[in-house]
C-alpha cells in the first residue's frame, strides 16, 4: 500500500496515538513502529482470512527497514480463525501459550509488542492478550474494517465473550499506538461498510447535528460508490476519498473525545453505547449471522422510539434517524426481510431480550440504563438514563395492551402528525417543481418514507432537513426524472402506489429504460387497473409483471403523457384523479380530463390536489360544460418557499373520539373549518350529533365528549367526504345507545373502504363482534347496533389490525374504554400515518399500555391453511387424464369435483362436437373462457375443477390461470406419454378431433401449459387405457401441495433418521431392489446427476427424462422424495457452468411436489433466491460439500458457509473430508455450536474412511448406502444397519429386552422372527420368551429400565392391560392388546415415574397388509365374512371395517354369543350375525372376503358347513384368510378353494403382525418377505 509523509493525528488521552489516513500500511507503520513503539519482538497477530492479502508484504516491509537500521528485532506472526467464535477463553489461551513456547526462542517478554491487524474480534481478543500477558504488554490497533476503525479501536475496551453474552470478561489496556489505514476499506466486504457505517451515525446522532446532516446528504454518493466496480486501477473509493475521510475522521474524533474526558465509563462515555443496549440483546441471540452494526441499528431505531414514547424525543428525529440508517443500507427493524433472512427467521422472545439486557455492564444493579436521545446530535441526559422494563417491553412487543384510563373532565391539547393526503401531494409537487421549497410539519410515516425513497431513486429532487428534522428542504428538478436502477418498493403504501405510477411515466431513459412498482402482499392485490388504462390510453407503456390489475408494473421511461383527452374512472378512488391532475402539466399537450361513470368519490380529495396545484403555480379549470370535466394547462410547477402542512384530519378523529367517549376534552390546535381535508368535518358531522360539545374556528377544533356512557346514535350518515373516518365513526357508535331508543347507527358512502389497505367494512364487522357489537354490512356502508361501554367484552385473541393502521387506532380508541382492557396486535402496523400513536395515548391522555409478545407462528399458519384450502384447476392434454385424476383427487380431499367441459355440455344442452358445429372454435373458446372466469369467481375454495385440454388457446384464459396460481392457488398441469395419450384418444370419439397432428399441438401447448401451472402430475406409463387404480403417489402429492405432509417435522422427532441415495443410471433398474434398499431410512435420495437420459447424447438427463423418473419414483414408494442435483465441485456429475439446466431441474422439483429439494449454496444468488421463493410446501436442504478438503472446522472457515445455509434452507447440510480422528472431534464441536445457536436442523459430516465415524455421529438425515446399490453416492458410506451398528457399540444405542409373554409360547417363532429382524437392522435388542398365564408374573419386567416392549398373546391379552398406562383406541375397541411398547417422552403417572407403556393390536394389522397383498380391494357395497366369534373374531371385523367392506357377516353356532360381539361394535361397522341355521337366505350381498377364525383340529359343524358352503358360491376373485395356523390346509380352507377362493394360511398373518410390532417398537419397517422367511424359516428371502 505504500507509505506517506504526513498523515492526520487524533488526540486521546493527551497524546496524537491515533494516526488516520490512506496508506499507511506497510511502509509508514513499519518505520513508525521502530521509532516510537520499539522492541525487539514484535507479534502481528490476524486472522486467516486477511493473512494471506496482507501479511507477507508488511514482512518485507519490515525485514527491510530493520536491515536498513541494522536493529535486531523479529516479527513473529500467528493467525487465528475468523468471526466471534474466536473471541473466547480457548482461543486467548491458545495465543498466550503460543508466545510463551519455547519454540519462540527465546519467548516473549515483558517488551514485546503485539500488532493486531484485524476488526473488532481481533481487537478486543488481542487487546485483552496484551493486557493480561506478564501482567500487560504493549500492543497497537491496526483496524481492518469500517466498525473497527470508529469504534472498538478506540478507547482500550478489550473483551471475550463467554456463554453469558459479549464481552463480559475483559479490561481497560490502551493501545500505544491506532493505525487507520483507509485503504483497508477498498476490499472490505459490502456489507461489511455497512456494518460499520452504524457506529458512525451512532457517533453523529448522539453528538454532532452537523455531521449527521453530512451523512444524510452523502449517504447516495457514499453507497454508490460503495457498491461500484470500477474498472482498471481507479478503486471503489476514489470518488469519494475525502468525504470517506471526513466521515471516519468525525467519528474518530469524537470517540476519542468522549474517552479522553472519560477513559473508565463513568458515565459520559456510556453515551457510546447508544443503540447498544437493545442492540446487544439482539446481538446476543443472532450473532454471528447478524453482524454487531445491523444489530445496533435496529438498536438505535427501537432506543429511538422508546425515548418518543416516554416523552423525550420528537417523532421527527426518529423517522430521521431511520431514514439515515436505511439509506446506508442498514436494518431499522428486527422484521427487516434481509435480518430474518440471514438469521433463518430465527425465533426469540421479548423476555428473552429482556434477559441480555439485564447483563449490560451499565446497569445499575437490576435497574436497565439506556442512552436515550432528545434531539438529533444531543441525548436526554449526559449519560445513560434509568428506564423501567415495563416501558422497554412496549417496544419491544409486537402487541400492545389498553387500559382504560382516561379519566373524565381531563383536558388534552394533541397536535396530530401532518396530514398524509397532504404531505405525499406536497412531495410530489415539490419534486416535480423548479426552484427550493421549504416543507413544514411534513408527516414522518411508512407511507411519505417511501415516496420520500422513490422519489429519490428516480432522481426526482435533492432532500435536506433543517431544524433538526423539523422542516425539509425539496431542490426540485423541473421534472427531469430518470428510471429507477432499483424496484420502486412501496409496501402497502396505496397513496404512493397510484400516484407514482403516473409519475414514473415522466421519466427519462437512465441506465434502465423503464421503472419497476412493487409492494407487499396486500399491495399486489389492490386495484390500479382504471389508472393503468387511463395511461396506456394516452400513450403510457405499462405492464402487469403478475397478477392484472395490481403492482407490481414495469413502466416505460416515456418522458410523459401523450396529453388531450383523457377519461377515467374515478368511483372507486379519487387518487387515480389526483395521480394524473399532478403530472398532466408534463404532458406533449394540454389535458382534458373527463371522470365517466358516475359521481367521483372523494371529490374533496380532487378539490384538495387541485388547490395545492394552484399554490405550486399550476390552476386546474373545471369546465363549465360538461360535469365533472376538468382542463389543465401545460407548465411546470414553481416551488413556494416555504409550503405549511395541517395535520392530519383523519388522525385527528382519533383524538377527539377519545374525549367523545370518555366525558373528557381534546383541541387539535391546526384542524379547522379552512381545512383542506374532508375529515376536518368530522367533529361538526359526527360527534356533534352524538352528544359532544364542538367548536370549531378556522384553524382549531376542540370537543368535549357528555358523560361516559351517553353517546347518542345517528339514524344515518353519509361519510362520503370523509371515508376514512367511518372506522372512528363506527367504535363510537359501537358504545352509542339512546335509553329507550334505537342503538343503531347507520353509516353510508364508504364503498371505496373495501379496497383500502384490507376490506375495512368487513374488518369492523368481524372485530366489533369480538367485543359484543352487532353490525350489518351495506353496500356502501355498515350499520352498527350499540351497547352499553360497559357491556364491551374482551376481545379473544385481541383485535387483528389486518395491517391496517386505522383499524389499530379505531380500536386504540375503543380500547379507552373498554372495561376489561384490550389487546391490539400489530402494534407497529399505525406507523403508516401516526407513528407516535400509541406514545400520543400514553403521554397526553394518561392510557396505561403494556408490551405483549405475541407469536407469529399461528397467522403463518392459518396463511397456510387458506392458501390449502384454494380450489385445485386441472389443466393438460385430452386423454392425460384430467378427469380421472380430478375425480381421485376430490375424493382424497373430500372436495367435489367439476369437469368444466361437462359443466359446459349440461349448460348448453348440446355435446361439445355438437357446439363447435353450433358457433364454431371461436365461439366455443369464448364460452369456455365465461365458464372458467366464472368457476374462478365463485368456486374460489374448496374444489376440483378439470379444464378442458384446449383453454390454454385462449390468451385471456391463460392469464386467468396464470393469475390464479401467482396469488397462491394451485394449477396442476396432469401430464401421460404423449405416446399413450395418443392411442388413448385413437378409441375416444367423445370430442372433436383434433385438426392438426396431436403431437404438433402437444408441442404447441406445452410451454402454456407450464406457463399456466404451477404444479405437475406425472402418470407413470400406463399404456393407452385410462388407469383404473390410484396412483400410490397421489395422495401424497395432494398433502405436500396442500401442506398435510409434513416429513420435516416428523423426522426431526426420532432420535436418528436417514436416507438412502439412490445410484442408478435409471429409477426403472431401482425397482426391484428399492423396498429392500429403503428399509430403515426414512427418506429417499434421487441423484439426478447421476441419472443417464437414453435420449441424450452423453447421457445428460433432461427435465422431461427426470420428470418421467420422480414420477416413477413417487408411483412405487412412500417415502419422502429428497431431490438431488449434484455438481462438480460439489462432488457430483453435472458441470458447474449448467447453472441453466440446475435451475431448471430445481424448477421442475418444485412443481413435482418433491419433499426435499437438495440446494448448492454455491450456485449464484439470483437461483437461490428464485428456489427459495418458490418453493411452498418443499424443504429446502441448503448443501455445501468440501471435497477438496479446503475447509476446516476447527478454524471457522465453515460458518460462512453455515450463515449462508442458514439462510436459504430449511434443513442444513455441510459435508466435508475427514483427515484425521481429530476432524471428527473439530466436527462434534461445530455441530454442537450450530446447535445451541439455531433450532435449523443440521446434518454435518465428513467424507473418507477417516469420516465414517462422523456419519455414526450424526443423528439426522445422515445419508446412507446399501450392499444392494451398484456404489456409494460418497466416499465412506455406511448403510444404515451399520451406523446402529456403530450407534450400539458407542452405547448411544442401549441394548433393551422384549418378551414374548403367554401360555402356551414353546413353538412360538416369534423369538425367531424379532432376533433376526434386531440382528438385520444393526440393533443390540435380544427377544426372549417368557411363558405364563399370570399377568403379575411380568409386572416387575415390564417396569424395568432394560425393558424395550413385548408381545402378548393367550391367555394374557385382556389382563395385561391394567398394568398399562394407556391403551390405543383399536385396541379398546378389538378388547385386546398384543403388544406393549415404551413410550420414551412420557413417564408414569401410575407407577411413580417408571417408563409409560402403551398397549397396541397389530393383529388387525398383520390381517390388512397380507389381505392387501393377496388382492383384497374393496370395491363400493363388497360385504365380508368373519367366520367364528371368539377373541380373534373381533380382531378380523376391526380389520374388515378399517378396510371399508360393508356389511361384516358373522357366522358361528351360537346365536347369542354372535349377537354380543356384534352388538358391541358401534353401529356403523354394520355387523350382522349368521347363526349356522340361518343358512344364506340372510345374506344379502355374497362375501368377496372372508376370514376364519374357528379352530382347525376338529371338523366344521354339519349346519355351519350348509351355510358355509352357500356363502363361498359366486364367481371371482375371492380371498380367505385362516387364522389357524395348523394344518397347513385347514378344512375351511379346503371348502374355499374347492369354491374357487383364493386362501391364505395364518403364519403370513403372524409374519405382518410382527412386521407392524417392529415398526412400533424400532421405528423401521422392515420387509414382509424378511418377516415372512424368518416365521417360515427360509433362507436367503
Amino acid at each position: 500500500m505504500g507509505s506517506m509523509a504526513s498523515p492526520t493525528t487524533v488526540s486521546i488521552l493527551g497524546k496524537d496515538d491515533i494516526i488516520i489516513d490512506y496508506g499507511l500500511w506497510g511502509g509508514y507503520i513499519v518505520h513508525d513502529l521502530l521509532d516510537n513503539v520499539t522492541s525487539s519482538t514484535y507479534v502481528l497477530i490476524t486472522d486467516t482470512n486477511l493473512y494471506t492479502q496482507y501479511i507477507p508484504s508488511f514482512e518485507n516491509a519490515f525485514y527491510e527497514a530493520v536491515s536498513q537500521r541494522g536493529l535486531e528485532s523479529r516479527l513473529l506472526k500467528y493467525q487465528i480463525p475468523p468471526g466471534e467464535t474466536s473471541k473466547s477463553r480457548a482461543t486467548k489461551a491458545d495465543i498466550e501459550d503460543w508466545m510463551l513456547s519455547g519454540e519462540r526462542d527465546p519467548p516473549c517478554d515483558t517488551k514485546s509488542v503485539i500488532i493486531a491487524v484485524g476488526g473488532g474480534v481481533i481487537g478486543d481478543m488481542i487487546g485483552f492478550v496484551a493486557s493480561t500477558f506478564k501482567r500487560g504488554i504493549r500492543f497497537v490497533q491496526v483496524p481492518t474494517s469500517l466498525l473497527a476503525m470508529v469504534d472498538s479501536s478506540i478507547g482500550g475496551k478489550t473483551a471475550i465473550d463467554t456463554p453469558e453474552g459479549k464481552n463480559l470478561i475483559g479490561a481497560f489496556w490502551q493501545p500505544a499506538r491506532i493505525y487507520i489505514d483507509l485503504n483497508f476499506l477498498n476490499s472490505l466486504p459490502t456489507r461489511e461498510f455497512i456494518n460499520g457505517m452504524a457506529e458512525v451515525i451512532k457517533t453523529a446522532a448522539i453528538w454532532n447535528e452537523e455531521e449527521f446532516s453530512i451523512l444524510e446528504t452523502n449517504s447516495r454518493n457514499v453507497m454508490e460508490a460503495i457498491h461500484s466496480q470500477p474498472e482498471g486501477v481507479d478503486s471503489r473509493l476514489s470518488v469519494i476519498k475525502d468525504t470517506l475521510k471526513n466521515i471516519v475522521l468525525g467519528s474518530v474524533r469524537v470517540k476519542a473525545g468522549v474517552v479522553s474526558a472519560d477513559e473508565r465509563e463513568g458515565g459520559l462515555r456510556n453515551l457510546l453505547n447508544f443503540g447498544h443496549s437493545i442492540g446487544h440483546a439482539f446481538e446476543g441471540i443472532l450473532a454471528p449471522q447478524i453482524l454487531h452494526g445491523e444489530c445496533v441499528s435496529v438498536g438505535m431505531v427501537l432506543e429511538g422510539k422508546l425515548a418518543r414514547y416516554l416523552g423525550v424525543l420528537d417523532g421527527g428525529a426518529v423517522a430521521r434517524l431511520s431514514n439515515c440508517l436505511s439509506s446506508y443500507g442498514l436494518p431499522i427493524s428486527p422484521n427487516d426481510p434481509n435480518l430474518l433472512r440471514r438469521s433463518a427467521n430465527k425465533h426469540y422472545s421479548v423476555d428473552q431480550l429482556l434477559k441480555v439486557m439485564a447483563v449490560d455492564k451499565k446497569n445499575d444493579g437490576r435497574k436497565k440504563r439506556i442512552v436515550l436521545l432528545s434531539r438529533i446530535g444531543q441525548t436526554y441526559e449526559r449519560r445513560a438514563s434509568v428506564v423501567a422494563d415495563r416501558d422497554i417491553r412496549v417496544i419491544l412487543s409486537s402487541g400492545v395492551f389498553v387500559s382504560p384510563s382516561v379519566s373524565q373532565n381531563r383536558i388534552i391539547h394533541c397536535t396530530p402528525p401532518g396530514s398524509k393526503s397532504i404531505s405525499n401531494r406536497a412531495l410530489i409537487l415539490a419534486a416535480l417543481g423548479k426552484g427550493s421549497c421549504q416543507i413544514r410539519n411534513l408527516l414522518r410515516s411508512d407511507d411519505t418514507e417511501v415516496m420520500l425513497d422513490a422519489l429519490i431513486k428516480l432522481q426526482g429532487a435533492n432532500f435536506t432537513w433543517q431544524e433538526n428534522g423539523k422542516i425539509l428542504v425539496v431542490n426540485g428538478n423541473g421534472g427531469d426524472l430518470k428510471a429507477g436502477e432499483d424496484e420502486l418498493y412501496l409496501g402497502n403504501a396505496g397513496t404512493a402506489s397510484r400516484f407514482l405510477t403516473s409519475v414514473a411515466t415522466l421519466a427519462a431513459p437512465g441506465r434502465r429504460s423503464f421503472s419497476i412498482l412493487t409492494g407487499n402482499e396486500r399491495m399486489k392485490k389492490r386495484p390500479i387497473g382504471p389508472l393503468v388504462d387511463a395511461l396506456q390510453s394516452n400513450g403510457a407503456s405499462i405492464g402487469y409483471i403478475e397478477a392484472n390489475g395490481s403492482l407490481p408494473l414495469n413502466i416505460e421511461a416515456s418522458q410523459g403523457m401523450e396529453g388531450g383527452d383523457i377519461n377515467i374512472a374515478a368511483t372507486v378512488s379519487s387518487q387515480y384523479v389526483s395521480s394524473l391532475f399532478m403530472c398532466a402539466p408534463y404532458a406533449k399537450k394540454p389535458v382534458t380530463l373527463r371522470l365517466i361513470g358516475g359521481k367521483p368519490i372523494s371529490q374533496l380529495y380532487i378539490d384538495m390536489t387541485a388547490n395545492m396545484m394552484a399554490a405550486f403555480g399550476i390552476h386546474v379549470k373545471k369546465s363549465m360544460t360538461e360535469d365533472f370535466t376538468y382542463h389543465i394547462p401545460q407548465g411546470v410547477y414553481r416551488n413556494p418557499s416555504l409550503y405549511e402542512i395541517e395535520s392530519d384530519a383523519s388522525s385527528a378523529t382519533y383524538p377527539l373520539a377519545i374525549a367523545a367517549m370518555t366525558g373528557s376534552t381534546c383541541t387539535v390546535p391546526n384542524i379547522g373549518s379552512a381545512s383542506l381535508q374532508g375529515d376536518a368535518r368530522f367533529a361538526v358531522s359526527v360527534l356533534k350529533p352524538m352528544g359532544c360539545s364542538v367548536h370549531q374556528t378556522t384553524s382549531s377544533t376542540t370537543v368535549t365528549g357528555p358523560p361516559k356512557g351517553s353517546l347518542s346514535p345517528i339514524d344515518e350518515v353519509d361519510m362520503e367526504p370523509m371515508t376514512d373516518a367511518f372506522l372512528t365513526a363506527s367504535v363510537l357508535a359501537a358504545v352509542a345507545k339512546k335509553p329507550g331508543g334505537k342503538p343503531t347507527t347507520r353509516i353510508i358512502g364508504i364503498a371505496n373502504q373495501r379496497v383500502k389497505e384490507c376490506n375495512r367494512i368487513k374488518a369492523m364487522k368481524d372485530e366489533l363482534a369480538k367485543f359484543g357489537v352487532t353490525c350489518r354490512e351495506l353496500s356502501d356502508g355498515i350499520e352498527v347496533d350499540g351497547i352499553s361501554y360497559k357491556e364491551l367484552h374482551q376481545p379473544p385473541g385481541g383485535v387483528q389490525c389486518y395491517d391496517d393502521h386505522r383499524v389499530a387506532m379505531s380500536f386504540g380508541v375503543l380500547a379507552t374504554i373498554a372495561p376489561q382492557g384490550t389487546l391490539i396486535r400489530e402494534r407497529e402496523c399505525v406507523g403508516k400515518t401516526w407513528p407516535g400513536w400509541w406514545d400520543t395515548l400514553r403521554q397526553p391522555f394518561g392510557v396505561q399500555l403494556e408490551g405483549v409478545d405475541l407469536e407469529l407462528k399461528h397467522s403463518a399458519e392459518a396463511k397456510i391453511k387458506t392458501r390449502a384450502q384454494r380450489s385445485i384447476f386441472i389443466i393438460g392434454m385430452r386423454g392425460a387424464g384430467k378427469t380421472t385424476t380430478g375425480g381421485w383427487m376430490a375424493s382424497i380431499l373430500g372436495w367435489p369435483f367439476i369437469d368444466l367441459d361437462t359443466h359446459l355440455e349440461e349448460n348448453a344442452g348440446l355435446s361439445i362436437p355438437e357446439i363447435i358445429q353450433r358457433v364454431g372454435w371461436e365461439g366455443f373458446r369464448l364460452k369456455e373462457l365465461a365458464l372458467l372466469k366464472t368457476a374462478m369467481q365463485t368456486n374460489t375454495s374448496g374444489y376440483v375443477i378439470a379444464c378442458g385440454g384446449g383453454v390454454v388457446e385462449s390468451p385471456e384464459a391463460r392469464q386467468s390461470l396464470i393469475d390464479f396460481h401467482q396469488t397462491g392457488g394451485k394449477v396442476i398441469l396432469v401430464q401421460r406419454n404423449i405416446e399413450d395419450v395418443m392411442a388413448f384418444l385413437q378409441i375416444d370419439k367423445s370430442r372433436p378431433a383434433y385438426v392438426e397432428d396431436m403431437r404438433s399441438v402437444w408441442l404447441r401447448r406445452k410451454p402454456w401449459y407450464l406457463d399456466c401451472s404451477n404444479y405437475q402430475f406425472c402418470a407413470a406409463h400406463s399404456g393407452p387405457s385410462a388407469p383404473i387404480t390410484r396412483p400410490l403417489g397421489l395422495d401424497h402429492f395432494l398433502d405436500v401441495i396442500t401442506g398435510n405432509r409434513r416429513p420435516l417435522e416428523i423426522i426431526a422427532k426420532t432420535d436418528h433418521s436417514y436416507f438412502v441415495s439412490l445410484t442408478v443410471p435409471h429409477v426403472a433398474a431401482a425397482l426391484p431392489i428399492l423396498d429392500e434398499v429403503s428399509v430403515g431410512s426414512d427418506a429417499i435420495e434421487l441423484r439426478v446427476d447421476l441419472l443417464q437420459d437414453p435420449e441424450n447424447k452423453g447421457g445428460r438427463p433432461s427435465v422431461d427424462f427426470v420428470a418421467s423418473q420422480v414420477a416413477l419414483l413417487q408411483s412405487y414408494t412412500l417415502l419422502p422424495i429428497i431431490f438431488t442435483v449434484r455438481t462438480l465441485s460439489q462432488g457430483g456429475m453435472l458441470p458447474d457452468e449448467a447453472q441453466e439446466e440446475v435451475l431448471a431441474l430445481y424448477r421442475l422439483a418444485l412443481r413435482m411436489a418433491v419433499e426435499f429439494l437438495d440446494l448448492e449454496i454455491h450456485l449464484p444468488e439470483s437461483i437461490l433466491q428464485t428456489v427459495t421463493q418458490a418453493k411452498e410446501n418443499t424443504k429446502i436442504i441448503a448443501s455445501h460439500h468440501d471435497p477438496r478438503g479446503a475447509l476446516s472446522w476447527r478454524n471457522g472457515s465453515w460458518i460462512q458457509f453455515y450463515n449462508k445455509a442458514l439462510i436459504y434452507g430449511d434443513i442444513v447440510k455441510l459435508v466435508g473430508i475427514a483427515k484425521s480422528q481429530k476432524d471428527n472431534a473439530s466436527l462434534v464441536q461445530f455441530k454442537s455450536w450450530a446447535q445451541s445457536a439455531h433450532d435449523t436442523p443440521i446434518i454435518a459430516i465428513n467424507m473418507g474412511i477417516e469420516g465414517q465415524l462422523s456419519r455414526i455421529q450424526n443423528s439426522f438425515l445422515t445419508p446412507v448406502s446399501h450392499p444392494a446399490l451398484p456404489f456409494k453416492a460418497a466416499p465412506g458410506q455406511l448403510s444404515a444397519a451399520e451406523i446402529r451398528t456403530g450407534l450400539s457399540l458407542h452405547g448411544v444405542i442401549k441394548p433393551k429386552k422384549y418378551y414374548l409373554f403367554g401360555k402356551p409360547i414353546a413353538q412360538s417363532m416369534s423369538p425367531a422372527l424379532h432376533n433376526g429382524l434386531f440382528k438385520a437392522a444393526g440393533l443390540p435388542h435380544v427377544y426372549y420368551a417368557k411363558e405364563t398365564d399370570d399377568a403379575s408374573n411380568v409386572q416387575n419386567i415390564i417396569h424395568s429400565s432394560e425393558f424395550g416392549g413385548a408381545s402378548i398373546t393367550i391367555p394374557l391379552k385382556l389382563p395385561i392391560m391394567p398394568l398399562l398406562d394407556d391403551v390405543d383406541e383399536a385396541a379398546q375397541t378389538i378388547g385386546a392388546v398384543n403388544t406393549i411398547v415404551v413410550d420414551p417422552l412420557r413417564t408414569s403417572q401410575k407407577y411413580e415415574g417408571r417408563p409409560f407403556l402403551v398397549g397396541y393390536n397389530t393383529d388387525w394389522q398383520g390381517m390388512q397388509l397380507i389381505l392387501t397383498n393377496a388382492g383384497a380391494h374393496p370395491q363400493p357395497n363388497q360385504s365380508a365374512l368373519v367366520v367364528g366369534g371368539g377373541g380373534t373374531a373381533r380382531a378380523a371385523i376391526y380389520t374388515l371395517h378399517a378396510m371399508k367392506y360393508r356389511p361384516i357377516y358373522l357366522l358361528g353356532r351360537s346365536r347369542e354369543k354372535l349377537q354380543a360381539v356384534a352388538d358391541s361394535f358401534p353401529r356403523d361397522y354394520n355387523v350382522a350375525f349368521l347363526a349356522s341355521q340361518d343358512g344364506v337366505r340372510a345374506v344379502e350381498s355374497l362375501p368377496t372376503v372372508a376370514i376364519g377364525t374357528i379352530p382347525a383340529d376338529q371338523p366344521i359343524d354339519v349346519t355351519m358347513k350348509t351355510t358355509l358352503e352357500g356363502l363361498l358360491e359366486g364367481a371371482g376373485e375371492k380371498v380367505l384368510l385362516e387364522m389357524a395356523y395348523k394344518p397347513a390346509v385347514t378344512p375351511l380352507m379346503q371348502m374355499a378353494e374347492a369354491a374357487g377362493w383364493k386362501t391364505v394360511q395364518g403364519l403370513e398373518v403372524l409374519a405382518g403382525q410382527g412386521m407392524k410390532q417392529f415398526e412400533l417398537w424400532t421405528g423401521i419397517v422392515p420387509l414382509l418377505r424378511h418377516a415372512r422367511a424368518l416365521v417360515f424359516g427360509e433362507k436367503n428371502p
